[in-house]
């Protein structure tokens, strides 16, 4: 067995504005000024109270939570009135159809919630290529290596079989945590160095090369 774990939000799709936005707005909720959005994409990939965290580190865990519930309010509104962005990146979809034509069996690791993972992959039309997906609601979050060992398990498969694929520190570290093989996308939230430096054995450019890095 084959299994390609992948990160969603800045792997599989561009939720970047979504995610700026909405904590923009959890933040003037409480008049507190947002930090700027190359700030709050550094956190994405984290699990929302942990994102929270980084992003208020001088507040109070009663502030923190009011946040975080903020920014799932706003989250939820975007959804609700049409206007949440959550595009695959472009070439991703035949870079997912691509392996599991070849036979490789595919999962998601995430630090989104159960609802918003269920409805991304549904709105793009990719939900039955995954045979696993493990989010921040049932897991501590990355790089604790938690949602990737429960992957293993329910694809049945063994760390030696298996690469994680992602755009964070966080998911090379969770990774090398895990046992498994680590690839990075540098479409995503952190810079290539950063990813080798977590434990990429490669950083690739576009989901052609990753295709064929997998394939090799």
């Amino acid at each position: 067995m084959k299994l390609a774990v992948f990160d969603c939000d800045g792997t599989l799709i561009d939720g970047q504005a979504s995610i700026c936005e909405a904590m923009e707005a959890a933040f003037a909720a409480f008049a507190l000024r947002a930090p700027p959005r190359g700030t709050i994409r550094r956190a994405v990939g984290l699990s929302l109270p942990q994102a929270i965290h980084q992003l208020l580190p001088d507040s109070d865990e009663q502030q923190q939570h009011a946040v975080a519930e903020a920014y799932k309010e706003a989250f939820r509104t975007a959804r609700n009135e049409g206007r949440l962005s959550q595009p695959l990146f472009p070439g991703i979809e035949d870079t997912l159809r691509a392996l599991h034509g070849a036979g490789w069996t595919l999962g998601v690791a995430t630090g989104m919630s159960d609802r918003g993972l269920t409805h991304c992959l549904a709105a793009n039309g990719v939900t039955g290529l995954f045979v696993t997906l493990q989010t921040a609601d049932r897991h501590p979050s990355k790089p604790h290596p938690a949602m990737l060992e429960e992957a293993l398990a329910e694809a049945g498969a063994l760390p030696g079989e298996t690469v994680m694929i992602g755009d964070t520190a966080y998911d090379m570290q969770m990774a090398v945590s895990a046992g498994t093989r680590a690839v990075g996308v540098d479409w995503g939230y952190h810079h290539p160095r950063e990813l080798a430096a977590a434990g990429a054995e490669a950083v690739v450019e576009t989901p052609g090369e990753l295709l064929e890095y997998l394939l090799r």
